[in-house]
């Protein structure tokens, strides 16, 4: 329904309700306006005929009394009268007087007693319905002195007066009926030559066109739109050509900014793990990491250098005597650097500190995070290790470095004493939490002076930004600039941006995985499944952040909510064991495992079993497979700072069909909107978008997931890398000129303001 239509709507219901408030009060009134009227009729009429009645009732003159009675009923709109004593009794009345209300009704013989005891000769009226309609019987007190000595009742006939009420209310409907068929139409002529001559007067603004002191209330936006103008002009200059960013563009753009010169990225995952496999051969694989998937691809397109920990078990033997590897294999684009650690330090610094405290102090997932002086000793030395491997990878003075993610917090700073010019950017993969919550880490002073060695800070979103300058605000001397969103620390600038990451388009597993018919056939295959069957598929690590007991507890509840759908729906979870070695995740593995078996001995039936866990490590080649084959896939995350898993879904669904199911709880629900979002921990609703998904029409899943892949296929990763990088080439570039100005060594802010 159009805007317009709404609002003519509105109105005429407005107008409704107008006219509804208007009779009741209209009505209203005038029927107090013609008791009041009849009222004072009465009494004049009785006021007149006083001296008469009283000397009749004297003299107890039946006759007189009646005589005088019929010419106070001249009057045509008095149907019938009567005169009562003090008593009350009826001494006389009109032929035409109702026997039925005597001395009046019930009611109204009550009140002459109470006037004539209480009052000192009040008159009133009561209303009632007769046979022939409704009348108002007046009672007026006849007094000598202040003494009642009796009241006459005087009966109106109110036919007149509901004639004049419903004259009133016909005019009242028909002169709203006007009101109502013009009103939207005046309304909607106006505002559409007001929009016309609003359009025209701010375009001509816009081209230039007559003077801009003719609307000043156009200055403001105007002043917006010419700067937004000016600076997607500048960006599009710097970046080069438009359209979608891809690997070429990439290149070019860092060809063209960055001299072509090599990227470093400091990781604790590595792209390529080599193992030794069982027969003694050496096999490699590709770990289950959101991470990776967003920067190799970025890697393959720059070049450049990623030091990683080496934690295969046949890397020490593939790397040369300085751990260096050329990968990928067989393409060799750029060089993988492994670092080496011993038991003790990967124990304290990657399973203590990082994922047994930072893991759970960014997530809310109801773990409690544990910070141990042990740990945080490694973590500070592994740190120190990885940035001493960064600056011997280096090529000159003012490299462009990207440190990845929750394990480096501290090597910004430290690179940053080494390299003091380098250009550092550090993303953080994970949420960044409230300062509140930020605080519950003994060492979070230690953690920030760290980051804010970095040129440039990334994150996700907006709301992790925020929390990221609320928790310096609070726990650091620094000077926050909230107009650059920026961070002035040791007479350094360090900005803070929001950049949300993605994966590589086209997907180079998407192009190697076979056709969705062929994918969906072996899969259902490889399960010993039938062709009709309704497939659901997660892919996850085995992480408490993941939500993977309330995915399996929805998929329960959509059964007992569909029992029609027994039998035929079945949900299988790629699931990757991750962090063993830690309490938490032993007890994860344990509790899925039993909801599992759980629900299929509650559900399953022969052959058919409605979970399907499949816990191993899958490569990226057979997780696609399963996304192609799925109806649909549900990404349940109780907190993610992105999730990519939802991301490559739509980059596997070529066909155009399946549907996403997304926790409102990830990065990436803000932005894949045509998704259907869910809060993971209401099963209710959880359970109605997965019966949603699986009922959805062929029509309306093609719709959804054609705007889902263009917008992935917009803001790409190489997107995501491009603006990161093109925002350090801008940031080495103001530095490479401060330096050759007086007053060299001082770090200045744009516009040349000295920091400090």
């Amino acid at each position: 329904m159009s805007r317009s239509a709404r609002f003519v709507i509105a109105l005429v219901v407005g107008l409704a309700l107008l006219t509804g408030v208007a009779l009741f009060a209209v009505t209203s009134t005038t029927r107090a306006w013609f008791e009041k009227d009849i009222q004072l009729r009465a009494e004049l009429a009785v006021s007149g005929a006083r001296d008469s009645l009283l000397e009749r009732i004297a003299l107890g003159d039946g006759e007189g009394l009646a005589r005088l009675l019929g010419e106070l009923t001249r009057d045509e709109r008095i149907m019938a009268a009567a005169v009562c004593d003090a008593s009350p009794h009826r001494l006389a009345s009109t032929p035409e007087y109702p026997e039925a209300l005597g001395c009046g009704r019930r009611s109204t013989q009550a009140e002459p007693e109470r006037a004539a005891s209480k009052d000192s000769g009040t008159s009133f009226s009561v209303r009632t319905r007769l046979e022939g309609g409704e009348v108002q019987a007046n009672v007026v007190p006849l007094l000598e002195g202040s003494r009642v000595r009796g009241f006459v009742i005087l009966v109106h006939d109110l036919s007149w007066v509901q004639r004049r009420e419903g004259t009133t209310q016909s005019f009242l409907l028909v002169a709203f009926a006007i009101l109502a068929i013009a009103a939207p139409v005046v309304t909607l002529i106006a505002a559409r030559m007001s929009w016309r001559g609003w359009s025209e007067q701010l375009r001509r603004l816009l081209q230039g066109v007559g003077p801009e002191d003719s609307a000043r209330e156009f200055q403001p936006i105007l002043r917006d739109v010419r700067e937004l103008v000016e600076r997607l002009h500048q960006e599009r200059e710097q970046e080069g050509e438009g359209g979608t960013w891809t690997a070429n563009r990439l290149k070019s753009t860092l060809s063209r900014h960055l001299s072509g010169e090599r990227v470093i990225i400091v990781a604790n995952r590595e792209p390529y793990i080599h193992q030794r496999a069982a027969d003694g051969g050496i096999q490699v694989s590709h770990p289950a990491s959101g991470l990776v998937t967003a920067l190799e691809p970025v890697m393959r397109a720059c070049s450049g250098v990623w030091v990683a920990h080496g934690s295969g078990s046949a890397d020490r033997e593939t790397a040369d005597a300085h751990g260096r590897i050329r990968v990928p294999p067989g393409e060799q684009s750029y060089t993988l650097r492994r670092v080496w650690l011993s038991k003790e330090e990967e124990q304290g610094y990657y399973y203590g500190f990082a994922n047994e405290g930072l893991w759970p102090l960014c997530h809310i997932a109801d773990t409690r995070p544990l910070f141990r002086a042990e740990d945080w000793r490694h973590y500070r030395e592994v740190n120190r290790r990885f940035a001493d491997a960064v600056c011997e990878e280096v090529e000159g003075e003012d490299p462009v470095i990207l440190v990845q993610d929750y394990h480096f917090a501290l090597a910004p700073r430290m690179i940053r004493e080494r390299l003091p010019r380098a250009t550092i950017i550090t993303f953080w993969h994970i949420p960044w939490p409230n300062s509140e919550r930020f605080g519950i880490c003994p060492w979070r002073v230690e953690l920030l002076e760290g980051m804010l060695g970095a040129s440039i800070l990334g994150f996700h979103t907006q709301a992790h930004c925020n929390n990221f300058l609320d928790a310096v605000d609070r726990f650091m001397e620094a000077r926050l600039d909230r107009e650059q969103n920026a961070v002035v620390h040791r007479k350094r600038q360090s900005l803070v941006r929001p950049y949300p990451i993605s994966i590589e388009w086209p997907s180079q597993w998407a192009q190697a995985t076979p056709p969705t018919r062929e994918c969906r056939a072996s899969v259902l295959a490889e399960l010993g499944l039938p062709p009709d069957t309704l497939l659901g598929v997660g892919v996850d690590r085995l992480d408490y952040t993941k939500g993977i007991e309330e995915r399996l507890q929805a998929v329960e509840r959509t059964l007992e909510r569909a029992p029609h759908l027994r039998g035929r729906l079945t949900f299988v979870q790629l699931a990757a064991p991750s962090r063993t070695v830690i309490e938490r995740y032993r007890q994860l593995n344990a509790s899925v495992e039993v909801l599992a078996e759980r629900i299929n001995q509650r559900f399953g039936t022969g052959n058919y079993r409605p979970i399907i866990l499949l816990r191993a490590h899958h490569e990226p080649l057979s997780v696609f497979r399963y996304y192609r084959a799925a109806d649909f896939c549900y990404v349940s995350s109780l907190h993610d700072g992105m999730n990519l898993v939802a991301k490559e879904f739509i980059a596997a669904r070529e066909d155009e069909q399946g549907v996403l199911v997304l926790s409102h709880f990830t990065g990436a629900a803000r932005e894949l909107t045509e998704a259907l979002i869910v809060n993971p921990y209401d099963l209710e609703e959880a359970s109605a978008a997965i019966l949603a998904a699986v009922e959805m029409p062929r029509e309306e899943q093609a719709a959804r997931m054609r705007s889902l892949r263009a917008f992935v296929a917009e803001f790409n990763v190489y997107r995501w890398a491009g603006r990161m990088l093109v925002d350090a080439a801008r940031l080495r570039q103001r530095d490479r000129l401060n330096v050759r100005l007086p007053g060299r060594g001082l770090n200045l802010l744009p516009g040349g303001q000295r920091v400090g």
